[in-house]
Parts: structure tokens; C-alpha cells; sequence
């Protein structure tokens, strides 16, 4: 039994015989992936007509919940773990909005049938009673659009997106994780909704779009995004990509490449690697010119690695993501350029720059080859993999340097500290990674100083 299901039995046996026995029901995610046959979410929503902050008390009381509840009085809403897994309970409710925020401003006490219309989708309006196991549709279209593939709004869809805006990102997630089908109507009422993104923090919108980057199904997402219009309110530099023509070295637009690159990621490529590959070109738009010899995109690398971290600080994604993204994007046509004429200092440098991202690159790059026009010849990466085997077989190119320190240079030329002391360490480690300079021998070093700075 996995860690969920085994806490689920926990609260299920806890509230026997208490005034919580039958009152209590699963809701949304958890049930609908266990009618689909898919792996459980990692958490669990719990809806009742009873007192949900009460619930958690007792459930603290009891020695059941991990620890205290985090409670949020005004919609009737407790958080707690049961042995490491977060239970939301909820006490059923009906909700009424503004024109300028996603969060309802007033919440009242319903019945279950009103709490299921007020949820977003009808496949996470169904409920399953803790105890008895019984299946409640209340919204009568739950278990026939879970059959169909379809994600359909409970109620007016336009209403639905008008009040929360969110949910027309999360159909979108949906419709990525699950390989769903967007209804007619709830897909045009996003579209018509689309602007209504400008209330929702970018915190929110980040992490529906990471969410959407990481599915299964993650181009279906990106299409939807585009298509919907809910691209261009968060992230219009990419949905810029789209129409642009390339050269012949492609066969289709920026847009439509991007998503081929996308779809040749291996299954388990990280976030980085993803967001990397999402961003390689984004830079072409803006750098796209042509003459007599066809379309170019002179520099679209380094365009790109900024437009790229403008983008990612503006979802408020870690420094750390940002970072490596933008040394993905920037570096990704080195190693598209390869070829046997490379000497070994030109590997080298292609590992000391790419650090730690150097596989990321390197399949990053196999997939922006994927994704080309076969017609044409590309760089051979399995070679230069190869290359770089052998290399760091017999040298640890991360850790070349200057043989000498700066206090020695400092020495020997008789400088202060300052700009020279760097150009003049700069100047040794590249005699070094060129393999004119062992990176051992100081006095060689100290010859080749003195032949050029004095």
C-alpha cells in the first residue's frame, strides 16, 4: 500500500464511530486519477458539511495529524499531514467574487451538491465517500466527461474564468497531464477570458506553467497557451516565435521548431533542460534579417540568454534555474558547430564553460538536431562526446589554471594588486588549456610572463 493510500486508511479508521463517520468525502484529484487507473497526486483534498477547522483540531488532539493544523477560519479550511502526506479539509461551501481578484470575497456554508458546482472542472467535482466508498456526481456530467477525455466547467464557463482566472491555466495543466480535450464552450470562454490573467500574481501563473513545461503531454499545453491567447499575457516573447519563417536549414517556423525540440527531450529531462530548450530561439525574432543569400539570426544566442532571464525573473523563477537556463541558452550553438577539425583546446573550453550543464547542453543540443532539416549535414555529437571522454579521461579540465597565483605574478613583474595581475593569470591558463603550458610548471610560466609583459 503506498504512503498515501496507507494514510487515507488512517483517517478512514480514526473517524469510525465518531460524528465524522460517512461525512466525509475525497474530492478531486484523488479520484479522479484513481478512476483513470493514474498514479495518486501527491496529496489529498477531504470535503464535508461538517466543521472542517473542528475536524482538524481533533485530529491533532488525537495524535493523528503531524502537527497543529494551519487553519484559514474565513473559507472554512485547515491544512494538516498524516503521516507525511497534506490532507486539505474542506467544509463545503459557495463562494462569491470581485472584478479584481481571484480570491472570493465572501464564503458561505453549502451543501455538497453547491460546493461540487463551485469547483472548477467537473472531473474534480467527484467525490467518494471516506467510509461507505460510495461515488457521488453531483454535477450529473463528472464520471461521462471523465469517460470522454473532456475538461468542462461546472457552470458557465465564462463565469468560472471571470471570477478565477487561474482555472484557465489549470485547464490547460489538465489538459497536458491527462491528454484532455478542452470542451467547445469552456475552451472559448477561455479565450474570451484570457486578459483577466492580469490579476493573478506571477508567483501563481509560474507554477501553473512549470506544471504544464513538466506533463507528459507538455507541447499539447504549449499549443493550448498559445492558441487560447493566455501566452501572450504572461510570456510574449514567445508567442512572438510563432509565423517566424527560418532558413533552409529548417522545416518549420521558430514556434513550431521549439516545440519539436521540446518533444525530443528524453521523458525525464529537468526543468532546466526544458525551460533550456523552450528558450533556445527566442532570441530569433528579434534578430532575424535577410539578404541575398537567404534569412539569418546573427547573435540569436546571446539575444536570447538575456531575453530569456528578463522572462524568467519576471515568473519569479530561483536564481539558480535562471542561471543555468541562460548558460544553456547561450552556449547551445557551440557544439552545433563541431567538427574534426577541433583542436583539443577548443573541447576544452566547451567544458570549462559548460561546467556542470555540459550534459544538459549536450542533449539539448541532439535535440535541436532532431527537430532540423535532416537534408542538410550536422554536427556529429556522438564524436564529440567522444572527444570529451577522452579528455577528462586524462585531465581534469574543470579544475585547469594558472600555474602561477596572483601573489606570484604580483612577485615576479613587481606590480600592485589590479587589473594587470588578472590579464596576466587570464594569459597563463589560456597557454595552458591550449597545451603550450603544463599546468604544473611554474617556471615555464614564468618565462612566458616575462617574454610578455616585460
Amino acid at each position: 500500500m503506498s504512503l498515501l493510500l496507507h494514510a487515507i486508511d488512517r483517517l478512514r479508521q480514526v473517524t469510525r464511530g465518531t460524528p465524522w463517520e460517512g461525512r466525509l468525502y475525497l474530492v478531486g484529484g484523488v479520484v479522479r486519477d484513481e478512476l483513470l487507473g493514474r498514479p495518486l497526486p501527491p496529496d489529498v483534498d477531504i470535503v464535508t458539511e461538517e466543521d472542517a477547522l473542528a475536524l482538524a483540531h481533533w485530529l491533532h488532539a488525537q495524535g493523528t495529524a503531524d502537527h497543529l493544523p494551519v487553519t484559514y477560519p474565513r473559507f472554512g479550511t485547515a491544512m494538516v499531514h498524516i503521516e507525511g502526506v497534506p490532507f486539505e479539509i474542506v467544509t463545503a461551501r459557495r463562494e462569491s467574487y470581485s472584478a479584481d481578484s481571484r480570491k472570493p470575497v465572501q464564503v458561505q456554508p453549502a451543501t455538497l451538491r453547491e460546493d461540487a458546482f463551485r469547483r472548477d472542472f467537473t472531473v474534480n467535482a467527484l467525490m467518494r465517500n471516506l467510509h461507505t466508498g460510495e461515488l457521488l456526481d453531483l454535477t450529473g456530467m463528472g464520471l461521462n466527461d471523465l469517460r470522454a477525455g473532456l475538461l468542462r466547467t461546472p457552470v458557465d464557463p465564462t463565469v468560472t474564468f471571470t471570477e478565477d482566472p487561474l482555472r484557465a491555466m489549470r485547464a490547460v495543466r489538465f489538459a497536458a497531464q491527462l491528454d484532455f480535450d478542452i470542451e467547445p464552450k469552456t475552451y472559448e470562454a477561455i479565450c474570451r477570458t484570457a486578459h483577466r490573467l492580469r490579476v493573478i500574481s506571477m508567483e501563481r501563473i509560474r507554477d501553473e506553467f512549470t506544471k504544464i513545461l513538466q506533463a507528459s503531454h507538455a507541447v499539447k499545453g504549449l499549443r493550448l497557451l498559445r492558441e487560447t491567447g493566455l501566452l501572450e499575457h504572461f510570456a510574449p516573447e514567445l508567442a512572438a516565435m510563432h509565423g517566424v519563417e527560418q532558413n533552409q536549414y529548417h522545416l518549420y517556423d521558430v514556434w513550431e521548431h521549439t516545440l519539436k525540440v521540446l518533444e525530443a527531450l528524453p521523458s525525464n529531462a529537468s526543468l532546466v533542460l526544458r525551460l533550456a530548450a523552450l528558450l533556445h530561439d527566442v532570441g530569433k525574432p528579434a534578430t532575424r534579417t535577410v539578404d541575398e543569400r537567404g534569412v539569418h539570426f546573427y547573435g540569436h544566442q546571446n539575444i536570447g540568454a538575456q531575453m530569456a532571464e528578463e522572462l524568467l525573473r519576471r515568473l519569479r523563477y530561483s536564481n539558480d534555474v535562471i542561471q543555468a537556463v541562460v548558460k544553456l541558452v547561450r552556449l547551445h550553438m557551440r557544439p552545433g558547430e563541431y567538427d574534426y577539425t577541433w583542436s583539443d583546446a577548443a573541447v576544452r573550453r566547451l567544458i570549462r564553460d559548460a561546467g556542470d550543464l555540459l550534459s544538459e547542453l549536450l542533449t539539448l543540443v541532439r535535440a535541436d538536431i532532431a527537430a532540423s532539416n535532416p537534408a542538410y549535414p550536422k554536427a556529429d555529437i556522438d564524436a564529440l562526446e567522444q572527444r570529451i571522454r577522452t579528455l577528462t579521461a586524462r585531465e581534469n579540465v574543470q579544475q585547469l589554471d594558472s600555474p602561477l597565483s596572483g601573489h606570484e605574478i604580483m612577485q615576479l613583474l613587481n606590480i600592485p594588486p589590479g587589473k594587470q595581475v588578472g590579464e596576466c593569470k587570464a594569459f597563463l591558463l589560456n597557454e595552458v588549456i591550449e597545451g603550450r603550458l603544463a599546468p604544473d610548471d611554474k617556471e615555464g610560466a614564468k618565462r612566458l610572463l616575462q617574454e610578455r609583459f616585460r
